[in-house]
Order: C-alpha cells, then sequence, then structure tokens
C-alpha cells in the first residue's frame, strides 16, 4: 500500500452504551429513543468525515459502535478495534482503521511501565519531599501499528482518554466521614487536585512509553485523544515535549517531540476559532491529535507534510445532548499529503552533505 494522503481523527462517542445498561450513578442510561437518535448521529459522522484512522473514547458497549458503524454504510472499508469484554460495564478507548493498514494486534495498556516512578525527596532545602502512587490508566490507552507506505516505517497509534478535570468525589472516604464538617466546604477543591494529579501521572505515564519508543528511533508516533486539557496546558506539554515550530529551512523536528494539529493549523489560518468542548460557557479544546516529526512540515524527517484540519463541533450549541443525541465533544480530523524532505535537504539538514 502506498496512500498519497492520510486521513486521522479522534471522537469522544460520549457514553455510547447499548439501551437500559446503567452508565456511572444513571441506572436506567439511554432509552430506546435516546439511543436510536445517539446512533444515527454517530454513523452520520463516521460517514460524512471518513478517515483513515479515527479513534474512540467513551464507549461501553462493542455492539454500539459495530451498529454506528454498520448504519454509516462504510463499514466495509474498515476494521473495527474494540476489546473483547467491551460488555457495558466500563469505559474502553476503541478504533476503526481502514483495510490494509493495520500490521499488528492492537493492544490497551492498562498499567503503567514498571520502572515509572513519581518520587522526588525535593531539589532545593525548601521543597518537600513527594510520591505518587497511582499504577494504572483510568482507561487503557489503545496501540496499534499502520503502514500506510510499504516504503517508511510502520506508524504507532495511541489513543487514549485521560482524567478529567470535574472534582473526584470523596463524600465517600474515610477520611472525609470521619470529619465532614470541616472537609465538606473544601470537597471541590481537594476532588479538583485529585483529578489533576491523576491526569498529570497518566500524560507522564504515556510520555515514559513514547520516549522509550521513540528516542534515538525513526519511529513516526500518532496520539489521538481526549486529554481533558487545553493546548499549552500542562498535560498537553509533558506529552509534546513543547517542541520549536517556526524553524524554517527543514531544520525542524525533535526526535521524542510531538506536534499538535491545533498549532499546526493556526500557522495555516488567520485566526483561531478551534474548540471542542463547552462547559459553564468556557470553550475549550480538549480532544488532541498529536504527531510526532515526521509529521511537521518544517523538520529535517520530514514524511508527512500537514494538509488541513476539521473542527465539526456546531453540535455543541444544544446543551441537551442526551436528547439530541450528539456528543458533549467537538470531532476533529486532519489530514497529512505524503511529501517527504528531499534527500539532498536532509542530508544537508543533517550534516552529511
Amino acid at each position: 500500500m502506498k496512500l498519497k494522503r492520510l486521513s486521522i481523527g479522534t471522537f469522544n462517542l460520549y457514553n455510547l452504551n447499548e439501551p437500559g445498561l446503567s452508565m456511572y450513578t444513571d441506572k436506567t442510561g439511554w432509552s430506546q429513543e435516546e439511543y436510536d437518535r445517539k446512533i444515527e448521529w454517530t454513523s452520520r459522522t463516521i460517514r460524512l468525515l471518513h478517515p483513515d484512522i479515527f479513534g474512540f473514547q467513551e464507549l461501553w458497549h462493542s455492539a454500539s459502535i459495530e451498529r454506528a458503524l454498520t448504519q454509516s454504510g462504510i463499514a466495509g472499508d474498515y476494521d473495527l478495534i474494540v476489546p473483547e469484554n467491551a460488555d457495558g460495564k466500563r469505559i474502553v478507548c476503541a478504533a476503526i482503521v481502514r483495510k490494509g493498514l493495520m500490521i499488528s494486534e492492537p493492544q490497551w495498556l492498562k498499567r503503567f511501565p514498571e520502572k515509572f516512578t513519581l518520587k522526588s525527596s525535593g531539589d532545593d532545602p525548601q521543597t518537600p519531599a513527594i510520591t505518587v502512587s497511582i499504577p494504572s490508566f483510568s482507561r487503557p490507552v489503545l496501540h496499534f501499528s499502520v503502514r500506510p507506505r510499504e516504503d517508511h516505517e510502520p506508524i504507532h497509534v495511541y489513543v487514549c482518554h485521560f482524567k478529567s478535570k470535574g472534582p473526584t468525589k470523596v463524600f465517600q472516604e474515610d477520611w472525609f466521614e470521619a470529619d465532614g464538617a470541616l472537609y465538606k466546604k473544601h470537597a471541590t477543591s481537594i476532588g479538583a487536585a485529585i483529578s489533576t494529579i491523576r491526569r498529570t501521572a497518566e500524560a507522564a505515564a504515556l510520555r515514559f512509553i513514547l520516549t522509550e519508543q521513540m528516542k534515538g528511533t525513526r519511529t513516526p508516533v500518532i496520539v489521538l485523544g481526549d486529554i481533558n486539557d487545553g493546548q499549552h496546558s500542562n498535560t498537553a506539554n509533558i506529552l509534546t515535549e513543547q517542541p520549536r515550530y517556526l524553524v524554517g529551512d527543514s531544520l525542524g523536528g525533535g526526535d521524542v517531540s510531538l506536534y499538535t494539529a491545533q498549532t499546526l493549523q493556526e500557522y495555516r489560518s488567520t485566526r483561531d476559532v478551534y474548540y471542542t468542548h463547552v462547559h459553564q460557557d468556557i470553550m475549550e479544546s480538549l480532544d488532541h491529535i498529536l504527531v510526532s516529526e515526521e509529521f511537521y512540515d518544517n523538520s529535517r524527517r520530514r514524511v508527512w507534510m500537514f494538509d488541513g484540519m476539521t473542527v465539526n463541533n456546531d453540535h455543541l450549541n444544544s446543551d441537551d445532548h442526551k436528547e439530541a443525541g450528539t456528543s458533549d465533544h467537538g470531532v476533529i480530523c486532519a489530514t497529512f499529503k505524503y511529501r517527504p524532505i528531499k534527500a539532498e535537504a536532509q542530508e544537508i539538514a543533517d550534516g552529511t552533505a
């Protein structure tokens, strides 16, 4: 296979589960009517965007995404990647991949890497010691490999969904119940801090995995998903390692860097109108497509050139996604065209000419 264009999307399905199955504290789940509207809208979105790779978050039941894909009318174009135990009792990440691209069996990474550590005795005399003990991702990270070009290295794809910014509920904890009068007024701030710590740890653990794979190699990587944080957040900075963009002359590209499609789009536009979530009238970009230097225009090792991004977010104008059948997140797709840097330019950039 030798694709000339590669399109990539990420889609938070907003609790896609079979009707009548409980989700969180909602014991009755979707009604049949709500479910039918949800399947219709999901299938229409898949059909409209039709990317080569589509990463999904907030899937509960494999039968639901199978039904949406079948109803889209383009199921024959794709391999569906869903864990065998997606039976409606927990949230999973999933994907669809254009047939012929997959070259590996999918993995769902639940545990943090064995050697991954978040511990410090303090880096100056005033800084107290810290230890963070979180052993696993809240939602297992999906990992698989694709090969859109036989003449280039396989691309490793990761689909992730990090802990939300919503405050962790702590009112049933022993320490809370022991002194509820004190802790009740602090529940929101303490819960938000716990969620932030968890999300930060998840970003750092995935970054650990990525660096182990990318450092000193020419391994292309794509990270898709709902990281529940913005483009310039600490969560995103940990994942991307904050690479430089405006370097010119094909001298850029970092060995372990990731580049956000949002930023690549901003450099092609006269204004930034990118948002994928609305909370209390605040528009944020929580859903991201991150790519390694092989997809960065000014990289000395460029294989694919950015060719634009779409953000489907008009449905966020509706407050009642349950009634409308829509997601509470925007759906984004980025396209890259095959445009490897010329050999002589790469030799000059690498100092081997």
